[in-house]
């Protein structure tokens, strides 16, 4: 026993000196708005979404996985959530994204993956689906599935994320605290010329305005000129797009997921979904020419879900005025930025393909950036 315990140490060692081990519970040391955040300043603080992940690393060029944000823990295709799809900047895959535009519902996971590995992603997506109690008839269904591209540390082309893989994601799905950094869809990804990864972020309103949740994960695979806060940590640190041609590539692609109990229509939800992407303009990104940016936006609120099978004729809810949506837009905004500079704190330094490193966002330099104006919070 003692000498598996010695040996799991020094595993971890090694890992923690590769930059394998992922800080679950990095989060920004700055105040990001003035909404409250959530207890878990997580998409989970939503009440009845899970998250699960499937991290692959292995040899000196597997960096990739999957994330998957389920609705909620019931069966979705048979009680789909309301939902509306916002695109940013198109360049990208993300499929079953048409349907949702026409029906307005997602009845699916939600998998985020890399490029190359859409296609088993959507049939892990089928195959879960058709396994549920209750789905033995259905014939059809919508799939959403998302991706950036890790291609600089993951080898892309051998397609390594199997159906198996996002299955055991769905299985792990769980609510509480989202590991964030170097895991799952975010394993091999870049932002702002740093190491990116998964970040998730959350909002309350005050009672008197809902008291409604607002949550956000992202998947961050992109450029520009980073800013935290309003703070221009980018130029201070002289790396950004266009301070150098050879430095900080801005093409890649950023998802991003926005969850809340608000209960919205998917017009008003496709309004939130828009907030979202003024959120990643706050952190200084540009989507790119060849960027996909996608923003997925849905109510878990169990009042107006869409049952697939029914006997009355008309579907009855009641949702939030549009008079009402300005908090729900504020957080938004500020639970998306807030995700997207967490997935850079949380993330750490990554060698993979080719011997490809990118280096970890360089905290203690941005500490002292923020301390310089008066924006630091520990």
């Amino acid at each position: 026993m003692k000498t598996v315990r010695i040996l799991n140490c020094r595993l971890f060692y090694l890992l923690a000196c590769l930059g394998y081990i992922i800080n679950t519970n990095a989060q920004a040391p700055i105040k990001i708005g003035v909404l409250q955040k959530g207890r878990n300043n997580a998409i989970t603080d939503v009440a009845g979404v899970l998250v699960g992940q499937k991290t692959l690393i292995t040899g000196d060029s597997i960096r990739t996985g999957v994330t998957v944000i389920m609705p909620h823990g019931g069966n979705i295709f048979q009680q789909k959530v309301p939902a509306a799809v916002f695109t940013g900047n198109g360049f990208g895959k993300l499929a079953g994204i048409t349907q949702v535009k026409e029906l307005g519902n997602i009845e699916s996971p939600i998998i985020l993956t890399n490029t190359l590995n859409v296609a088993n992603a959507i049939n892990a997506g089928i195959t879960y689906t058709l396994s549920q109690k209750g789905n033995e008839d259905i014939a059809s269904v919508n799939i959403i599935a998302g991706e950036t591209n890790d291609g600089y540390l993951n080898d892309i082309r051998g397609r390594h994320v199997q159906e198996q893989d996002v299955l055991d994601a769905i299985k792990n799905a769980k609510p509480g605290e989202v590991e964030q950094g170097n895991v799952g869809a975010g394993t091999g990804t870049v932002c702002f010329g740093f190491k990116g990864g998964i970040g998730t972020s959350s909002r309350v309103l005050p009672k008197a305005l809902g008291g409604y949740t607002v949550g956000v994960l992202v998947q961050t695979n992109f450029g520009g000129v980073l800013q935290i806060a309003g703070v221009p940590v980018a130029q201070e640190l002289g790396k950004y797009f266009l301070s150098d041609q050879l430095n900080n590539p801005v093409d890649g692609s950023c998802m991003i997921v926005v969850a809340t109990n608000a209960p919205l229509d998917a017009r008003n939800l496709e309004r939130l979904a828009k907030r979202a992407f003024m959120g990643l303009a706050k952190t200084g990104g540009i989507a790119s020419n060849g960027s996909g940016d996608y923003v997925i936006a849905f109510s878990a609120d169990t009042s107006i879900r869409i049952p697939y099978n029914v006997t009355q004729k008309l579907y009855t809810t009641s949702t939030v005025f549009n008079d009402d949506m300005s908090p729900l837009f504020m957080a938004a905004i500020e639970a998306t930025e807030e995700a997207i500079i967490n997935s850079l704190f949380a993330a750490k330094t990554m060698k993979g393909r080719n011997g490809h490193t990118v280096e970890e966002l360089p905290k203690d330099k941005v500490i002292s950036i923020l301390k310089k104006y008066n924006r630091y919070q520990p």
